[in-house]
């Protein structure tokens, strides 16, 4: 537990509970270090506050100088605003964190103050169960001691990963957006459970323990991901049948297609936000 830190969040959404909701369970702060505001939903607020025991304030009424630790979780769309609300209020040595998907380093940098230390991740949703897969990348006046804090912190919700910025759009598309694909698996499972009869909440549980237990079994053992999926395809056996429909709907490609797209989306938000904000400086 961090005694004389103080976490403040700029954005009250999925990623900012799910990282409240980990730092919290794990002990790593205690409720009351943490506060939280968004741009104008009181409600939200009330509703972390009340959940979390965190302190949910008005951005007017933020005080942003005792944070130790600034985590920009806005929408991207909202990225430059909330930035030139920090712009003039930050002190020297308060370290950044953004877990915007696209928001380059070198734009938070354009649009803070000169050496402001920040640093880019991208967490998961699976935080909130303390299992997310963090990335983060370091800006250019960054200190150990701030990679240290922001490592320490994201470790309360799972792994952490240390990559170049030029890696983390492949990342998010990964691991950011990754969640949503193993859920959309699920889905599919569900539905063909229920269609041959299955109640939907077991096959939702028989879907989660089979994903969790290929999970383990990666994490585990040392053989390459191929050689455990041989382990398991008998010749001419029900896992064959199933992996030879898989790929003759191309299952493999779309899983490749999809962590793509992800990726491309990301690279396109940073080009639209940097565009946007060239047009306005031009104006």
């Amino acid at each position: 537990m961090k005694e004389d830190s103080c976490v403040t969040f700029i954005g009250a959404g999925n990623m900012a509970e799910a990282i409240i909701s980990g730092v919290v369970k794990k002990g790593q702060y205690r409720p009351e270090q943490l506060a939280v505001t968004n741009k104008n939903n009181m409600g939200r607020l009330i509703e972390l506050q009340d959940k979390y025991g965190v302190q949910g304030i008005a951005r007017d009424r933020l005080p942003i100088s005792s944070a130790n630790i600034i985590i920009l979780a806005v929408k991207p769309k909202d990225a430059e605003e909330a930035l030139w609300f920090l712009r003039d209020r930050l002190q020297p040595d308060q370290l950044v964190i953004s877990v915007m998907a696209g928001i380059s380093i070198s734009y938070l940098e354009a649009h803070l103050s000169k050496h402001q230390p920040i640093i880019r991740t991208m967490p998961n949703t699976s935080g909130m169960i303390l299992e997310s897969a963090t990335a983060l990348s370091p800006g250019q006046h960054v200190t150990m001691k701030n990679v240290n804090l922001a490592k320490s912190l994201f470790k309360a919700i799972g792994e952490v990963y240390v990559i170049e910025e030029e890696q983390m759009d492949l990342f998010t598309g990964m691991a950011g957006s990754g969640p949503a694909f193993f859920y959309y698996l699920v889905e599919h499972i569900e539905k063909k459970a229920v269609e041959n009869g299955m109640d939907s909440i077991m096959a939702r549980e028989i879907g989660a323990q089979t994903i969790l237990g290929a999970a383990k079994m990666l994490l585990e053992r040392s053989e390459p991901t191929s050689q455990l999926r041989k382990n398991i395809t008998s010749k001419n056996g029900t896992t064959e049948a199933g992996l030879e429909a898989l790929s003759r709907s191309g299952g493999g490609e779309a899983l490749m297609a999809a962590i793509e797209k992800a990726m491309n989306r990301s690279k396109e938000i940073s080009k639209e936000l940097e565009q946007n904000s060239l047009e306005k400086n031009r104006l």
